[in-house]
């Protein structure tokens, strides 16, 4: 697991990441990715509501994407969760209470989450502005300061030390 805010030219297979007139090429990641097999269960870690969820279709892209909204310490924050498998965005509705330890969904096959091996890319975000149901994974290195300071490092959420993983 890892790669929070790791530069990966592997972006470059994917038109989703190309430079536009709004953006540079991106190539910074900014969740961590935990691998494992596809189908393997994803749970939440701490208490939320489902704030919105969507098929993220396209190669490179996430497939199916949850993000739910959490109160901590007086504010909101949200956490993303990309390549899961589409059978389960079926079970969810906006506003649902998710508990800490319960399941989120599962790991969807490279023919569902945007033809990547399995992995859960996990995302912290401060202010999602009006996105619903998707946010940037991976930004341009122009844009990686502002981006850190809205996505905080997912693996200090999780109360995991970032020297173990990266």
């Amino acid at each position: 697991m890892g790669g929070y805010l790791e530069k990966r030219n592997i972006y470059q297979r994917s038109k989703v990441f190309e430079e536009t007139a709004d953006s540079k090429y991106r190539n910074i990641h900014l969740g961590i990715d935990i691998w494992a097999l596809s189908d393997s269960p994803v749970y939440c870690p701490e208490e939320g509501v489902v704030h919105s969820f969507q098929d993220n279709k396209g190669f490179g892209n996430y497939g199916p994407t949850v993000i739910l909204e959490h109160s901590r310490e007086g504010g909101i924050i949200y956490s993303l969760y990309g390549h899961l498998s589409i059978k389960d965005l079926k079970e969810l509705t906006i506003g649902q209470r998710i508990k800490r330890g319960e399941r989120i969904g599962h790991l969807g096959s490279s023919l569902e989450n945007g033809n990547w091996p399995a992995h859960l890319h996990f995302q912290m975000i401060r202010n999602l502005g009006d996105n619903s149901g998707d946010y940037p994974g991976v930004c341009s290195a122009s844009e990686k300061e502002r981006y850190a300071t809205n996505c905080p490092d997912p693996a200090l959420w999780l109360g995991i030390r970032a020297d173990i993983i990266y």
